[in-house]
Protein backbone atom coordinates (compact mmCIF):
# COMPACT_ATOMS: atom_id res chain seq x y z
CA UNK A 1 0.00 0.00 0.00
CA UNK A 2 1.14 3.54 -1.01
CA UNK A 3 2.14 5.63 1.70
CA UNK A 4 1.91 9.65 1.74
CA UNK A 5 3.94 10.47 4.96
CA UNK A 6 7.01 11.46 5.30
CA UNK A 7 9.77 8.28 5.47
CA UNK A 8 12.33 8.97 8.93
CA UNK A 9 14.92 9.40 6.38
CA UNK A 10 12.89 12.15 4.74
CA UNK A 11 11.92 14.10 8.30
CA UNK A 12 15.47 13.99 9.31
CA UNK A 13 16.65 15.79 5.71
CA UNK A 14 13.68 18.20 6.77
CA UNK A 15 14.96 18.86 10.14
CA UNK A 16 18.18 19.20 8.71
CA UNK A 17 17.18 21.83 6.02
CA UNK A 18 15.46 23.71 8.61
CA UNK A 19 18.25 23.97 10.56
CA UNK A 20 20.73 24.64 8.21
CA UNK A 21 18.42 27.56 7.13
CA UNK A 22 17.59 28.98 10.53
CA UNK A 23 21.40 29.11 11.39
CA UNK A 24 21.75 30.86 7.55
CA UNK A 25 19.25 33.45 9.15
CA UNK A 26 21.14 34.07 12.25
CA UNK A 27 23.82 34.54 10.29
CA UNK A 28 22.43 37.29 7.59
CA UNK A 29 20.91 38.69 10.55
CA UNK A 30 24.17 38.94 12.78
CA UNK A 31 26.22 39.67 9.92
CA UNK A 32 23.91 42.77 8.81
CA UNK A 33 23.74 44.38 12.06
CA UNK A 34 27.55 43.54 13.56
CA UNK A 35 29.46 42.88 10.63
CA UNK A 36 32.85 41.63 11.23
CA UNK A 37 35.92 44.13 10.76
CA UNK A 38 37.96 43.78 7.81
CA UNK A 39 38.76 46.34 4.75
CA UNK A 40 36.60 49.30 5.11
CA UNK A 41 34.03 49.45 2.07
CA UNK A 42 34.46 51.05 -0.83
CA UNK A 43 30.86 51.69 -1.38
CA UNK A 44 30.78 50.49 -5.09
CA UNK A 45 27.27 50.49 -5.65
CA UNK A 46 26.70 53.68 -4.23
CA UNK A 47 29.16 54.90 -7.09
CA UNK A 48 28.15 53.07 -10.08
CA UNK A 49 24.60 55.03 -9.02
CA UNK A 50 26.15 57.67 -9.01
CA UNK A 51 27.40 57.29 -12.41
CA UNK A 52 24.31 56.01 -13.75
CA UNK A 53 22.14 58.79 -13.19
CA UNK A 54 19.20 58.62 -15.71
CA UNK A 55 19.07 62.61 -16.75
CA UNK A 56 22.54 61.76 -18.05
CA UNK A 57 21.73 60.15 -21.23
CA UNK A 58 20.09 63.25 -21.88
CA UNK A 59 22.47 65.76 -20.60
CA UNK A 60 25.14 63.59 -23.29
CA UNK A 61 23.05 65.16 -26.11
CA UNK A 62 22.43 69.19 -25.18
CA UNK A 63 24.24 71.72 -23.69
CA UNK A 64 24.51 72.21 -20.06
CA UNK A 65 26.36 74.89 -17.97
CA UNK A 66 27.93 72.85 -14.77
CA UNK A 67 30.48 74.29 -12.48
CA UNK A 68 32.94 71.85 -10.39
CA UNK A 69 34.02 72.82 -7.54
CA UNK A 70 37.58 70.46 -8.12
CA UNK A 71 39.22 72.44 -4.60
CA UNK A 72 36.92 71.20 -2.25
CA UNK A 73 38.20 70.84 1.73
CA UNK A 74 40.02 67.08 2.00
CA UNK A 75 41.50 65.57 4.99
CA UNK A 76 39.01 67.05 7.51
CA UNK A 77 35.93 66.63 9.14
CA UNK A 78 32.51 66.14 7.87
CA UNK A 79 31.31 69.21 9.14
CA UNK A 80 33.48 71.42 7.67
CA UNK A 81 33.76 69.26 4.35
CA UNK A 82 29.56 69.77 4.17
CA UNK A 83 29.99 73.50 4.78
CA UNK A 84 32.09 73.73 1.59
CA UNK A 85 29.52 71.53 -0.45
CA UNK A 86 26.38 73.93 1.20
CA UNK A 87 28.43 76.80 -0.04
CA UNK A 88 29.14 75.61 -3.81
CA UNK A 89 25.71 73.99 -4.23
CA UNK A 90 24.38 77.09 -3.55
CA UNK A 91 26.91 79.02 -6.16
CA UNK A 92 26.00 76.36 -8.40
CA UNK A 93 21.96 76.67 -8.59
CA UNK A 94 22.36 80.57 -8.22
CA UNK A 95 24.36 80.87 -11.17
CA UNK A 96 21.80 78.36 -12.85
CA UNK A 97 24.54 75.83 -13.40
CA UNK A 98 24.36 71.85 -12.62
CA UNK A 99 26.58 71.38 -9.48
CA UNK A 100 28.92 68.89 -9.83
CA UNK A 101 29.48 67.07 -6.66
CA UNK A 102 32.77 64.96 -6.05
CA UNK A 103 33.93 62.36 -3.20
CA UNK A 104 34.50 62.90 0.64
CA UNK A 105 37.81 62.91 -0.19
CA UNK A 106 40.56 62.25 2.81
CA UNK A 107 43.85 61.90 0.96
CA UNK A 108 43.78 62.60 -2.60
CA UNK A 109 46.77 60.47 -3.08
CA UNK A 110 44.96 57.90 -5.64
CA UNK A 111 45.15 55.23 -2.28
CA UNK A 112 41.75 53.18 -1.73
CA UNK A 113 42.60 53.84 2.23
CA UNK A 114 44.16 55.52 4.85
CA UNK A 115 44.75 55.87 8.58
CA UNK A 116 42.90 57.92 11.05
CA UNK A 117 43.69 57.44 15.35
CA UNK A 118 45.35 53.90 13.95
CA UNK A 119 42.21 52.98 12.08
CA UNK A 120 41.93 52.10 8.54
CA UNK A 121 39.54 54.49 7.18
CA UNK A 122 38.75 54.77 3.18
CA UNK A 123 40.33 57.49 1.33
CA UNK A 124 37.41 58.63 -0.51
CA UNK A 125 33.31 57.88 0.29
CA UNK A 126 31.15 58.57 -2.74
CA UNK A 127 28.58 61.98 -2.00
CA UNK A 128 25.51 60.06 -2.17
CA UNK A 129 26.41 57.11 0.97
CA UNK A 130 26.13 60.81 3.07
CA UNK A 131 23.24 62.82 0.98
CA UNK A 132 20.27 62.45 -1.20
CA UNK A 133 18.02 64.69 -2.70
CA UNK A 134 19.10 67.63 -4.72
CA UNK A 135 22.83 68.02 -4.43
CA UNK A 136 23.87 64.59 -5.63
CA UNK A 137 21.14 64.33 -8.61
CA UNK A 138 18.08 64.18 -7.31
CA UNK A 139 15.28 66.52 -8.32
CA UNK A 140 14.54 70.41 -7.73
CA UNK A 141 11.31 71.86 -6.42
CA UNK A 142 8.77 72.13 -9.02
CA UNK A 143 9.70 74.79 -11.50
CA UNK A 144 13.18 74.70 -10.83
CA UNK A 145 14.46 74.56 -13.98
CA UNK A 146 18.44 74.45 -12.86
CA UNK A 147 20.30 71.78 -14.15
CA UNK A 148 20.24 68.29 -12.01
CA UNK A 149 23.36 67.80 -10.66
CA UNK A 150 25.68 65.47 -11.98
CA UNK A 151 29.30 63.43 -11.01
CA UNK A 152 32.53 63.90 -11.21
CA UNK A 153 33.32 61.56 -13.77
CA UNK A 154 30.24 62.55 -15.79
CA UNK A 155 31.39 66.05 -15.61
CA UNK A 156 34.78 65.05 -17.44
CA UNK A 157 33.53 62.70 -19.91
CA UNK A 158 31.54 65.82 -21.09
CA UNK A 159 33.53 68.50 -20.25
CA UNK A 160 36.90 67.31 -21.41
CA UNK A 161 38.58 70.35 -21.50
CA UNK A 162 37.06 72.97 -19.05
CA UNK A 163 37.35 76.56 -17.99
CA UNK A 164 39.69 76.31 -14.92
CA UNK A 165 39.53 79.18 -12.82
CA UNK A 166 41.78 80.36 -9.81
CA UNK A 167 39.71 81.51 -6.79
CA UNK A 168 42.36 83.91 -6.27
CA UNK A 169 40.70 86.31 -9.45
CA UNK A 170 38.33 87.71 -6.97
CA UNK A 171 39.62 86.09 -3.39
CA UNK A 172 42.49 88.17 -3.30
CA UNK A 173 44.19 88.37 -0.04
CA UNK A 174 42.95 92.18 0.72
CA UNK A 175 39.24 89.84 0.41
CA UNK A 176 40.26 87.00 2.13
CA UNK A 177 41.24 88.04 5.72
CA UNK A 178 39.69 91.56 5.68
CA UNK A 179 36.71 91.05 8.36
CA UNK A 180 34.79 94.37 6.62
CA UNK A 181 34.05 92.17 3.53
CA UNK A 182 30.91 89.96 3.81
CA UNK A 183 30.47 86.76 2.67
CA UNK A 184 27.85 88.25 0.50
CA UNK A 185 29.75 90.57 -1.27
CA UNK A 186 32.19 87.31 -2.06
CA UNK A 187 29.48 85.47 -3.27
CA UNK A 188 27.27 87.91 -5.58
CA UNK A 189 30.86 88.54 -7.38
CA UNK A 190 30.86 85.07 -8.12
CA UNK A 191 27.75 84.73 -9.40
CA UNK A 192 28.24 88.00 -11.51
CA UNK A 193 32.04 86.21 -12.91
CA UNK A 194 30.51 83.17 -13.70
CA UNK A 195 27.64 84.28 -15.36
CA UNK A 196 29.77 86.25 -17.78
CA UNK A 197 31.24 83.10 -19.19
CA UNK A 198 29.78 81.26 -21.68
CA UNK A 199 31.92 78.39 -21.75
CA UNK A 200 29.48 75.40 -19.89
CA UNK A 201 32.27 74.05 -18.78
CA UNK A 202 33.47 75.60 -15.29
CA UNK A 203 35.73 73.79 -12.77
CA UNK A 204 37.88 75.73 -9.72
CA UNK A 205 41.40 75.45 -9.91
CA UNK A 206 41.91 71.94 -7.93
CA UNK A 207 45.11 73.97 -6.48
CA UNK A 208 43.46 77.18 -5.22
CA UNK A 209 42.11 77.71 -1.98
CA UNK A 210 38.37 76.86 -1.37
CA UNK A 211 35.85 80.59 -2.16
CA UNK A 212 34.91 80.26 1.74
CA UNK A 213 37.33 79.13 3.65
CA UNK A 214 36.96 77.31 6.57
CA UNK A 215 38.15 80.77 9.10
CA UNK A 216 34.92 82.66 7.43
CA UNK A 217 32.28 80.17 9.03
CA UNK A 218 33.44 81.37 12.60
CA UNK A 219 33.26 84.92 11.59
CA UNK A 220 29.48 86.22 12.11
CA UNK A 221 29.88 89.47 11.08
CA UNK A 222 31.12 88.38 7.53
CA UNK A 223 29.05 84.70 7.12
CA UNK A 224 25.66 85.49 7.93
CA UNK A 225 25.22 87.88 5.32
CA UNK A 226 25.04 84.65 3.49
CA UNK A 227 21.85 83.89 4.61
CA UNK A 228 19.29 85.85 2.90
CA UNK A 229 20.42 83.93 0.06
CA UNK A 230 21.11 80.52 1.28
CA UNK A 231 17.61 80.62 3.52
CA UNK A 232 16.06 80.64 0.49
CA UNK A 233 17.62 78.25 -1.67
CA UNK A 234 16.61 74.59 -2.30
CA UNK A 235 20.34 73.70 -1.65
CA UNK A 236 18.94 74.00 2.13
CA UNK A 237 15.61 73.66 2.42
CA UNK A 238 15.11 70.27 0.25
CA UNK A 239 18.59 69.04 2.24
CA UNK A 240 18.69 65.50 1.73
CA UNK A 241 19.88 62.26 3.43
CA UNK A 242 21.18 59.07 1.60
CA UNK A 243 19.32 55.92 1.83
CA UNK A 244 22.05 54.91 3.81
CA UNK A 245 21.78 57.08 6.33
CA UNK A 246 17.52 56.58 6.44
CA UNK A 247 18.15 53.13 6.66
CA UNK A 248 19.94 53.18 9.38
CA UNK A 249 17.72 55.53 11.48
CA UNK A 250 14.84 53.23 10.68
CA UNK A 251 16.86 50.01 11.74
CA UNK A 252 17.29 51.64 14.90
CA UNK A 253 14.27 54.16 15.54
CA UNK A 254 11.44 52.52 13.62
CA UNK A 255 8.71 51.01 16.36
CA UNK A 256 7.69 48.22 13.88
CA UNK A 257 11.33 46.94 12.87
CA UNK A 258 11.86 43.70 14.55
CA UNK A 259 15.57 44.65 14.77
CA UNK A 260 14.85 47.63 17.08
CA UNK A 261 16.62 47.93 20.06
CA UNK A 262 14.50 47.30 23.18
CA UNK A 263 15.12 50.60 24.48
CA UNK A 264 12.82 52.58 21.99
CA UNK A 265 10.08 50.13 21.89
CA UNK A 266 7.08 52.27 22.43
CA UNK A 267 8.30 55.61 20.91
CA UNK A 268 5.93 57.55 19.09
CA UNK A 269 5.06 56.19 15.43
CA UNK A 270 6.07 59.29 13.40
CA UNK A 271 9.47 57.04 13.18
CA UNK A 272 7.25 55.83 10.20
CA UNK A 273 7.47 58.81 8.37
CA UNK A 274 10.26 59.08 5.81
CA UNK A 275 9.89 62.58 5.08
CA UNK A 276 13.07 64.18 6.90
CA UNK A 277 11.48 67.57 7.60
CA UNK A 278 9.14 66.21 10.25
CA UNK A 279 9.59 66.72 13.48
CA UNK A 280 9.81 64.03 16.08
CA UNK A 281 7.64 64.97 18.77
CA UNK A 282 9.15 65.19 22.44
CA UNK A 283 12.26 64.16 21.37
CA UNK A 284 15.63 66.56 22.32
CA UNK A 285 18.93 65.50 20.85
CA UNK A 286 22.28 66.71 22.43
CA UNK A 287 25.61 67.42 20.53
CA UNK A 288 28.39 66.22 23.23
CA UNK A 289 32.06 66.72 21.56
CA UNK A 290 34.93 64.48 23.28
CA UNK A 291 37.91 63.25 22.49
CA UNK A 292 40.44 66.15 20.71
CA UNK A 293 38.12 68.68 22.18
CA UNK A 294 39.54 68.35 24.92
CA UNK A 295 42.39 70.21 24.04
CA UNK A 296 41.05 72.14 21.21
CA UNK A 297 38.59 74.20 23.79
CA UNK A 298 41.09 75.34 25.54
CA UNK A 299 42.93 76.19 22.30
CA UNK A 300 40.01 78.72 21.15
CA UNK A 301 39.65 79.97 24.54
CA UNK A 302 43.56 80.99 24.13
CA UNK A 303 43.02 82.76 20.69
CA UNK A 304 39.40 83.86 21.81
CA UNK A 305 37.32 81.86 19.30
CA UNK A 306 33.68 82.79 18.47
CA UNK A 307 31.12 80.65 18.13
CA UNK A 308 30.09 79.66 14.34
CA UNK A 309 28.03 82.05 12.55
CA UNK A 310 25.34 79.96 12.08
CA UNK A 311 25.37 79.25 15.65
CA UNK A 312 25.12 82.90 16.16
CA UNK A 313 21.66 83.89 14.74
CA UNK A 314 20.70 86.43 17.18
CA UNK A 315 16.95 85.21 17.99
CA UNK A 316 18.31 82.30 19.43
CA UNK A 317 18.02 82.21 23.26
CA UNK A 318 21.70 81.21 24.09
CA UNK A 319 24.65 83.58 23.06
CA UNK A 320 28.04 84.06 23.90
CA UNK A 321 29.78 86.55 24.57
CA UNK A 322 33.62 86.46 23.87
CA UNK A 323 35.70 87.43 26.73
CA UNK A 324 38.08 90.59 26.42
CA UNK A 325 41.19 88.78 28.34
CA UNK A 326 42.45 86.34 25.80
CA UNK A 327 43.89 86.08 22.68
CA UNK A 328 47.25 85.78 20.66
CA UNK A 329 47.72 81.95 22.31
CA UNK A 330 47.12 83.79 25.99
CA UNK A 331 43.81 83.19 28.34
CA UNK A 332 43.37 83.22 32.22
CA UNK A 333 41.73 80.65 34.33
CA UNK A 334 38.51 82.06 34.11
CA UNK A 335 38.29 82.54 30.66
CA UNK A 336 39.37 78.91 30.13
CA UNK A 337 36.86 77.52 32.89
CA UNK A 338 34.28 79.97 30.55
CA UNK A 339 35.27 78.13 27.76
CA UNK A 340 35.34 74.68 28.85
CA UNK A 341 31.87 74.83 30.64
CA UNK A 342 30.52 75.71 26.74
CA UNK A 343 32.61 73.77 24.76
CA UNK A 344 33.71 70.78 26.72
CA UNK A 345 31.15 70.44 29.34
CA UNK A 346 31.68 68.39 32.63
CA UNK A 347 28.60 65.72 33.08
CA UNK A 348 27.15 68.07 36.15
CA UNK A 349 27.26 70.56 33.94
CA UNK A 350 25.83 68.81 30.89
CA UNK A 351 22.67 67.53 33.51
CA UNK A 352 21.96 70.86 34.83
CA UNK A 353 21.85 72.73 31.37
CA UNK A 354 19.35 69.45 30.15
CA UNK A 355 17.31 69.69 32.96
CA UNK A 356 16.59 73.59 31.86
CA UNK A 357 16.05 73.06 28.28
CA UNK A 358 13.90 70.38 29.57
CA UNK A 359 11.63 72.44 31.72
CA UNK A 360 12.07 75.47 29.66
CA UNK A 361 10.52 73.49 26.63
CA UNK A 362 7.38 74.23 25.07
CA UNK A 363 6.23 70.69 24.24
CA UNK A 364 7.01 67.95 26.79
CA UNK A 365 10.64 66.64 25.66
CA UNK A 366 10.82 62.77 26.66
CA UNK A 367 13.24 60.87 24.39
CA UNK A 368 16.82 61.76 24.92
CA UNK A 369 19.29 61.20 21.90
CA UNK A 370 23.22 61.74 22.84
CA UNK A 371 24.97 62.24 19.23
CA UNK A 372 28.87 61.99 20.66
CA UNK A 373 32.16 60.79 20.02
CA UNK A 374 33.16 60.25 23.49
CA UNK A 375 33.78 56.89 24.67
CA UNK A 376 31.52 54.00 25.51
CA UNK A 377 32.02 53.83 29.65
CA UNK A 378 31.73 57.58 29.52
CA UNK A 379 28.89 57.66 27.83
CA UNK A 380 27.10 54.95 29.80
CA UNK A 381 27.90 57.30 32.71
CA UNK A 382 26.21 60.13 31.76
CA UNK A 383 23.58 58.46 30.88
CA UNK A 384 22.86 57.01 34.05
CA UNK A 385 23.40 60.57 35.64
CA UNK A 386 20.54 61.70 32.97
CA UNK A 387 18.22 59.20 33.99
CA UNK A 388 19.03 59.89 37.24
CA UNK A 389 17.61 63.78 37.58
CA UNK A 390 15.19 63.54 35.15
CA UNK A 391 12.21 61.93 33.93
CA UNK A 392 12.83 60.28 30.16
CA UNK A 393 10.87 57.69 28.27
CA UNK A 394 14.45 56.92 26.27
CA UNK A 395 17.70 57.69 26.68
CA UNK A 396 19.95 56.18 23.93
CA UNK A 397 23.33 57.53 22.61
CA UNK A 398 25.46 57.54 19.08
CA UNK A 399 27.39 54.30 20.69
CA UNK A 400 24.37 52.57 20.82
CA UNK A 401 23.01 52.66 17.00
CA UNK A 402 23.14 49.60 15.68
CA UNK A 403 24.71 49.86 11.95
CA UNK A 404 26.08 48.03 8.75
CA UNK A 405 29.33 48.09 7.93
CA UNK A 406 28.86 50.52 5.42
CA UNK A 407 26.95 52.49 7.74
CA UNK A 408 29.17 52.96 10.18
CA UNK A 409 31.91 55.19 7.94
CA UNK A 410 28.98 57.37 7.80
CA UNK A 411 27.48 57.22 11.28
CA UNK A 412 27.97 60.98 11.57
CA UNK A 413 25.49 61.58 9.25
CA UNK A 414 23.32 59.35 11.12
CA UNK A 415 23.50 61.53 14.34
CA UNK A 416 23.05 64.51 12.35
CA UNK A 417 19.77 62.58 10.64
CA UNK A 418 18.57 62.64 13.84
CA UNK A 419 19.36 66.26 14.83
CA UNK A 420 17.39 67.57 12.04
CA UNK A 421 14.24 65.73 13.03
CA UNK A 422 14.48 66.64 17.12
CA UNK A 423 12.03 68.58 18.81
CA UNK A 424 14.62 70.49 20.06
CA UNK A 425 18.17 70.62 20.05
CA UNK A 426 21.02 71.07 21.73
CA UNK A 427 24.90 71.84 20.42
CA UNK A 428 28.01 73.17 20.60
CA UNK A 429 28.72 76.50 19.19
CA UNK A 430 32.65 75.94 18.14
CA UNK A 431 31.25 72.96 16.07
CA UNK A 432 31.24 72.84 12.37
CA UNK A 433 28.31 69.76 12.93
CA UNK A 434 26.33 71.99 15.23
CA UNK A 435 26.37 74.75 13.02
CA UNK A 436 25.30 72.39 10.00
CA UNK A 437 22.16 71.24 11.64
CA UNK A 438 21.26 74.74 12.76
CA UNK A 439 21.52 76.05 9.38
CA UNK A 440 19.32 73.48 7.99
CA UNK A 441 16.62 73.32 11.05
CA UNK A 442 16.68 76.85 10.43
CA UNK A 443 16.20 77.03 7.12
CA UNK A 444 13.51 74.41 7.09
CA UNK A 445 11.14 76.44 9.38
CA UNK A 446 11.91 75.35 12.86
CA UNK A 447 11.42 77.92 15.52
CA UNK A 448 14.58 79.49 16.75
CA UNK A 449 14.24 78.88 20.19
CA UNK A 450 14.25 75.00 19.32
CA UNK A 451 18.01 75.18 18.95
CA UNK A 452 20.21 75.56 21.98
CA UNK A 453 23.75 75.97 23.11
CA UNK A 454 25.73 74.43 26.10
Amino acid sequence: MASYGLTRRGIKLLRFLSLVSIGLLIYIRWHDIFPQPGPPPLYEEARESENSLPHYNDYEHKTVKYLLAANHFHSSGWGNIMQDYVMMGLLAHSTNRSFVFNDYVWNRDGSLYSEYNGKQIPSRIPLSAFLGGPMVGGPWPAGDQTPLSVSREFFHKVCPNPTVLPTSDINTDDVRFNDDIPASYIFERWVEKINAIDDPCLMFDSNSSPIFEFWIYGNKKRMLSIWPYLSRSPVSMQWGWSSLVEDAFRRNFHPLESRMPSFLRGISNVFREENSSLTIPGLLAIHIRRGDFKDHCVHLAKWGADWHAFNSFPEFIDKFDRPTDSGWGEASEQTIELYNRRCYPSIEQIVEKVNRVQKEAADPLRHLYIMTNGPTPWVQELKSALAQNMSWDHITSSRDLELTWEQKFVAYAVDMYIAQRAQVFIGNGWSSLTSNMVMIRMAQGYDPNTNRFW
